[in-house]
């Protein structure tokens, strides 16, 4: 059986599991089940904090895992990332009091408190910045106010807890992060269990980025329709029973759905219909 690591707690481990489920996996009904064995898929799941994820995936004990690319990189293990899942995305940036840093250079000679560690001390030496790198868990904004810290590396959404601890960003982010994939380094990328399960999770992403789309239009204007809707290799064109008029089906991106259908509309295309897609292979 593949084995595989899927987060037991926290920001990723809800998004996991819905996308393993709807990619046709079996996932535990109770918080509390650490692993669970899908027969019909011949998968085994365990269910892991996040930050061990890396760990387990990097002694060849399990398979492959899904963890944050923040988590995987700071973990220094002997692991690497082989599919974005698109979900849990943040930025990873230093923070300090308004007027104190202007840029990555005012870190030298600095404590910089985070709760990653090995991301910031590998950032600093990349820019050849002395500074010192205090590890804390849990929330790091309240570091430079009791004095721990002259600066901050955290994770950053809306900056909204930044600015109510009277912090401000500083300098370009560290890192980009978002739920990933991941397996040992060196380990065989031809396996074929786990290149079946990356396509099922591509599926995944496939459908959940695309609508497919159904309209009616003339034939004197469906070459404007088929460059409005070119799908992915091309469209399906059906004669309809009035002579004159076809069917035209493509796959269209979702976030440019409305906007298409407005332009079909325009040259004349009618019955514009867009449906879910739940599952897909490309």
């Amino acid at each position: 059986m593949l084995r595989i690591a899927v987060p037991n707690k926290g920001s990723l481990s809800g998004p996991a599991a819905e996308m393993l489920h709807e990619a046709g996996y079996q996932q535990r009904r109770e918080s509390k089940e650490l692993r669970i064995v899908d027969p019909t898929n011949e998968v085994e799941f365990f269910y892991l904090r996040p930050r061990d994820i890396a760990i387990y995936v990097a002694s060849g004990q399990l398979d492959i895992g899904l963890t944050g690319r923040d988590l995987l990189i700071d973990s220094g293990a002997d692991a690497e990332e082989i599919l974005a899942l698109g979900f849990a995305r943040s930025t990873f940036r230093y923070a300090g009091k308004p007027g104190t840093i202007s840029g990555l250079a005012d870190l030298a000679g600095k404590t910089v408190a985070t709760s990653y560690e090995g991301i910031v001390a590998a950032h600093l030496a990349e820019h050849g910045i002395d500074a010192s790198v205090v590890h804390l868990d849990g929330a790091v904004e309240t570091a430079i106010q009791l004095g721990v810290a002259q600066v901050i590396a955290d994770v950053v959404e809306t900056g909204t807890s930044l600015r109510n601890a009277g912090l401000e960003v500083v300098g370009e982010p560290i890192m980009q992060s978002e739920a990933v994939v991941i397996r040992r380094t060196g380990a065989d990328g031809d396996d074929p269990k786990v290149q079946q399960f990356l396509r099922r999770l591509q599926g995944v992403l496939v459908a959940r980025t695309y609508v497919m789309m159904d309209y009616d239009c003339r034939v004197e204007q469906l070459e404007k329709a088929v460059a409005l809707t070119p799908g992915l290799e091309s469209p399906t064109v059906s004669p309809l029973h009035n002579e004159g008029w076809v069917a035209v089906r493509a796959m269209v991106p979702a976030k440019e759905a409305q906007r298409v259908m407005d332009d079909l509309y325009d040259i004349g295309a009618r019955a514009i219909l867009t449906t879910a897609i739940h599952a897909c292979r490309l």
